[in-house]
This record gives structure tokens, sequence and C-alpha cells, in this order.
């Protein structure tokens, strides 16, 4: 049986409070907790000298500064590639494609980590290489959900410029099909990076909710046939959800529609 301090875990209920309430007095702790005024007390006053609780002038507690010490070092030491890794591993062994993570780079798209297909016959992608945001699904996954301000000032300024037989070139071509991708949370591409080539991604999310990176899987469209694109957008979805959770996204707003006889992790 797991065992658990019954001081500790009582502690963390009180913190736990502050995930809802940005300020709250000592007796509306008391009424939240259905605890004892006097160890609600002592609690309090411990946090308050450790300082992970503040207090204000009104008497009203708030979460101190330490709580954003700990929260830089935790986003400073956390490293999305050695996070996202194994579930990359386990997302190629479940459909044999090449998985791809994308991080953005001012207007471009590099891609930090990749796992290989068994195929004989697969694309090449590799970490450092570059690709425009408007083009190809990855690239494109991460200008979906970039906030509108900074994604008009991108579309503003970029040249679409054609790379692959089907690289989208029309401006408003281009914005109608990054609409579809953030409603959808997935995005797909045919022959747009590189001919006879597709590849389906989606975002994932950080602990404050916004998208950090793009995944993919990727691989000749000789196997990204009508039949299996569903299948494979289902095992991506499944994989973006699970990975965003280990990047400490808290589930709330999610991006994807995922089937719900899914298994998510």
């Amino acid at each position: 049986m797991e065992y658990k301090n019954k001081t500790v875990v009582k502690s963390m209920s009180l913190l736990n409070l502050f995930l809802n309430h940005e300020r709250l007095t000592l007796n509306e702790m008391v009424q939240l907790l259905q605890a004892p005024k006097t160890s609600v007390y002592r609690m309090v006053g411990s946090f308050q000298k450790m300082g992970f609780l503040q207090k204000d002038t009104e008497g009203k507690y708030f979460l101190g500064l330490l709580f954003l010490q700990f929260g830089q070092l935790v986003s400073e030491r956390l490293n999305i590639r050695n996070v996202v890794l194994p579930i990359m591993k386990e997302l190629r062994d479940s459909v044999n494609e090449a998985v791809n993570l994308i991080v953005r780079d001012d207007d471009d798209a590099v891609y930090i980590e990749k796992v290989d297909t068994s195929h004989p016959v697969r694309i090449y992608n590799s970490p450092g290489r570059r690709a425009p945001m408007y083009a190809g699904a990855c690239p494109r996954i991460l200008l979906s959900f970039m906030n509108s301000k900074e994604q008009v000032s991108y579309l503003h300024r970029v040249q679409l410029q054609p790379i692959g037989r089907n690289t989208i070139t029309d401006l408003n071509e281009l914005k109608r099909v990054l609409d579809e991708a953030r409603e959808r949370g997935y995005s797909i591409s045919h022959s747009e990076l590189q001919n006879d080539t597709s590849a389906v991604a989606a975002p994932l999310l950080d602990h404050t909710g916004s998208v950090v990176a793009g995944l993919s899987i990727a691989g000749p469209t000789s196997r990204f046939s009508s039949d299996n694109i569903p299948d494979l957008i289902n095992r991506l979805l499944i994989a973006a959800h699970s990975a965003s959770r280990e990047l400490g996204w808290n589930g709330l707003n999610a991006p994807w529609r995922i089937p719900n006889n899914s298994v998510l992790k």
C-alpha cells in the first residue's frame, strides 16, 4: 500500500487552493478545506515564513515569489527533446513511420529530433534541418497555433516560395488551411517540402498551455492512403496528448478531438 505523510498531504491541499483562487483569507481557506482553523493557521504561518505564501494589506494570502523561482528552474531544466523522445519512439513503433519533433526559431521551423522507420524507403529529415513555417504539416502546425497578432505579422512579411509541387503559395489558401488546422487540432501535407512525401502533425503544449513544439508522422505518400491516414492522425493525437502532459500541460482546453475509445496516458 502506498504510504502518504498526512501532514504533507494536508499542506499540499492548502497550496492547491491557490490553483483556482488568486487570493484567500484564512477563514476562506478553513471553509474550503473543511479543516480546524488552528491547523490551517499553523500551516499558513509556516508557508508564510518559508516564502511560499505572502499576505496583502487586506489580510488575504497569495502565492509567494518562491514559486516563481521554482517554476523558472523547472522551465529551464525541462528539455523538450528528452521528455518527448520516449513517446516519439512508442509512436514510431506503433505506425512504423518516421516521427519528427520541431520547434520555432524566428521565422523558421527547426527539426530537433527524429526517430526513423524500419522501411527501406524513407524520407530525408535530420535534426538541425530548417523549413519555412508555411510549408509542410509539421512546420505549419506551429504557424497555425501562433497567436493572431504574430501570425498576421508573419504572413505580411513572408514570401511564399514553392518548394515541393504542392507548396501553398497563395496567401488566401494558406490562411484557410491554417484556420482549418487550428479548428481540428492537426495538419496534413502532401508533397509540400519534398515531392511524393506526406505528413500529419499536431501541436505540443507546455505548462502554460502554449504551443511549444510540433510532432509529426512523415513518410512516402504511397504509404499515406485515405484508408490509413485517419488511424495515423488518431495515434498522433494520442501521442501529442501524452507528450503535452509530460511537458506540464494541465489537460484543459485541448486543441485536439480524440475519439472516446482511444487510450490516453
